[in-house]
């Protein structure tokens, strides 16, 4: 599909993603290549309440929350919301039957959808479009796909979110006055299967504190997993490490990352939000493909362990898989990942400039 000119694209466009994390936090260079192209855009997101928590303030984008605790009631709430509007174009950038009963609450001239190999869950009895086949196989390459059905020209690869000033003062607060350079672990992804060994972690964070002189933060959110995962990690290293798990909102622990060198985590949100900032990501893959997950601006970095996972529980090659299959039958997928991978990436970053 050819592109259009730059004046062709709509002013009231809305997308649809409610989540997870990460995704939302990829689909902001969609909303800066959207507004680029066109600078009165009027952009109205629906998303879930807890990641509307990273980019309900972006200027320009009006939020409409979706509470997915909230059953009918929630689905009512939305649908007055809607009520009497009519948007230019949907991008439905959500595979999903929830996706898919919202989206018909949107009154929209276009609605455009995923490609085959992205659409799941009869989305295509949704839309009337489809972005074209990405070569890519990168979720953020997929959600710039739909800014290019609209008429840009140049994708802006921003993921930037407004941080307020007493987010990045609790910041400081937390990291102190300490000089080191800093190798935050963010250990835990909400899907637990993908999450390394505390073990691991500890050995990667040792490391790092004798070769390179960093100092080890680890950073996460309050659930009783997390909170184990920190408190065992901190029990199998050798040396000091600060942990502020729990401790931090979405937009704290992006001002964290701010401060920071290099950061070890899984297939998770806070490998995504981190593309926002100069530090290098290590993003760890085996039950996931880095290809279509990996940190964007760090995949250099990503420790691929995902063919040998693929060989080992589905007797076949990543290329053979559809796309999105997740590895996730047991605690052994991760451990495929040995410490010297993640060691390695390490000393990668702490030689040559940031991602």
């Amino acid at each position: 599909m050819g592109r259009l000119s730059q004046g062709a694209v709509p002013r009231r466009v809305c997308i649809l993603r409610l989540s997870a994390l990460g995704d939302c936090a990829n689909v902001v260079p969609a909303i800066r290549t959207l507004q680029a192209a066109r600078p009165d855009i009027q952009i109205t997101w629906i998303i879930n309440k807890a990641e509307a928590g990273l980019v309900a303030d972006i200027p320009g984008v009006e939020c409409l929350i979706y509470d997915k605790r909230g059953g009918r009631a929630a689905i009512a709430d939305l649908k007055r919301q809607l009520a009497g509007r009519r948007f230019d174009a949907l991008l439905d950038m959500h595979a999903s039957w929830r996706a898919n009963r919202i989206s018909l609450l949107v009154k929209a001239d276009r609605r455009i959808g995923f490609d085959a190999r992205r659409a799941r869950d009869g989305q295509r009895l949704f839309v009337r479009e489809r972005i074209p086949a990405v070569e890519s196989r990168h979720v953020v390459d997929g959600f710039l796909a739909f800014a290019d059905m609209l008429g840009t020209s140049d994708p802006v690869m921003d993921w930037r979110v407004p941080i307020a000033d007493a987010d990045r003062a609790r910041a400081a607060e937390l990291l102190g006055d300490e000089s080191r350079e800093i190798l935050f672990i963010s250990p835990c992804s909400s899907h637990t299967r993908r999450n390394w060994l505390a073990d691991r972690y500890a050995a990667a964070a040792d490391h790092a504190v004798r070769a390179h002189g960093l100092r080890a933060v680890l950073v996460g959110g309050p659930s009783d997993l997390e909170r184990r995962m920190g408190a065992d990690i901190e029990a199998a290293m050798s040396s000091a490490a600060t942990n502020l798990i729990g401790q931090t909102n979405l937009k704290q622990l992006l001002a964290l990352f701010e401060h920071g060198r290099v950061l070890v985590t899984p297939d998770s949100g806070p490998a995504h939000m981190a593309n926002a900032t100069d530090i290098t990501t290590i993003s760890l893959h085996a039950a996931t493909d880095p290809r279509r997950s990996g940190a964007y601006r760090s995949r250099a970095f990503c420790v691929d362990y995902f063919a040998e996972a693929a060989a080992r529980y589905r007797n076949a090659t990543p290329d053979k898989l559809k796309w999105g299959t997740r590895i996730e039958d047991d605690a052994g997928v991760m451990a495929l990942i040995p410490v010297e991978a993640v060691t390695d990436r390490i000393d990668q970053a702490m030689a040559g400039a940031r991602a």
